[in-house]
């Protein structure tokens, strides 16, 4: 799959991971440029750190001071580049039926994104597409909520949501938009092989734009004792739904 050129981040703007399966995912995905990392003897002796990558020792205290306040690091910090970006082009040819499509609009908790990261890796998604400007970067923390699918999902941002979504149509994808209103279920709207499920951001949803780019409006049939679900837990929900309808 191409990538477009990966343009060197400045230093300062360099995410930092931290945690085990974050930062072992990220030395194993060959698209993923590591810069340094910092470990303490303990988590250095239970990873394979790669030879050419600068290193240091360091005591979890030092540690706790190159992230977030309070992120659980594990004794291991890594400063990455950002993975180059996608065609949305690229990850439509050829695509196989039945591994749905996530599209999120203007979800930008990354703790949200890495866990729905997390859900599209569990259930085969082919990827996870967003809005460039309205999606959050990649970052400690979510690289450490999605624990290693930030490396294996494919991460497609693209500057106009509306237009990608009849890219999508083009490509035989039919899009069913999530929304708590709709008349129908998740389960009566899954029809087609290639499926792209679309969720918009907590309280907001959805766009009115986002909306009229859909095929299909359809809702989760939760119980009436609860107004919603998280945005993650209701993309997951969602990609169970798609699968079993599937097998």
């Amino acid at each position: 799959m191409r990538r477009k050129a990966r343009t060197a981040t400045k230093a300062e703007n360099r995410p930092r991971f931290w945690g085990r399966h974050a930062v072992a995912a990220a030395l194993a995905n060959p698209e993923r440029e590591v810069v340094r990392i910092w470990a303490t003897r303990e988590a250095a002796a239970e990873v394979d750190l790669p030879r050419g990558v600068p290193f240091t020792f360091a005591d979890a205290a030092d540690l706790g001071r190159l992230v977030a306040k309070d992120a659980p690091h594990q004794g291991l910090v890594a400063e990455v580049e950002r993975l180059p970006d996608l065609l949305l082009a690229d990850v439509l040819q050829d695509a196989p039926e039945r591994r749905p499509l996530l599209v999120l609009d203007q979800v930008t908790d990354p703790h949200n994104v890495g866990a729905i990261l997390r859900s599209a890796a569990a259930f085969d998604s082919l990827a996870l597409v967003t809005q460039d400007r309205h999606a959050p970067p990649e970052s400690g923390a979510l690289a450490k909520a999605a624990s290693g699918a930030l490396e294996t999902v494919p991460w497609v941002r693209v500057v106009n949501l509306a237009r990608a979504l009849d890219e999508m149509a083009e490509a035989g994808f039919w899009r069913i938009g999530l929304t708590g209103d709709a008349g129908m279920t998740l389960a009566e709207a899954v029809g087609p092989a290639r499926v792209a499920l679309v969720l918009g951001a907590e309280g907001e949803g959805m766009r009115q734009n986002t909306e009229a780019h859909c095929d299909a409006l359809a809702r989760l049939p939760i119980s009436g004792r609860m107004e919603s679900l998280n945005v993650s837990n209701a993309a997951a929900v969602a990609l169970y739904a798609v699968a079993t309808k599937g097998g």
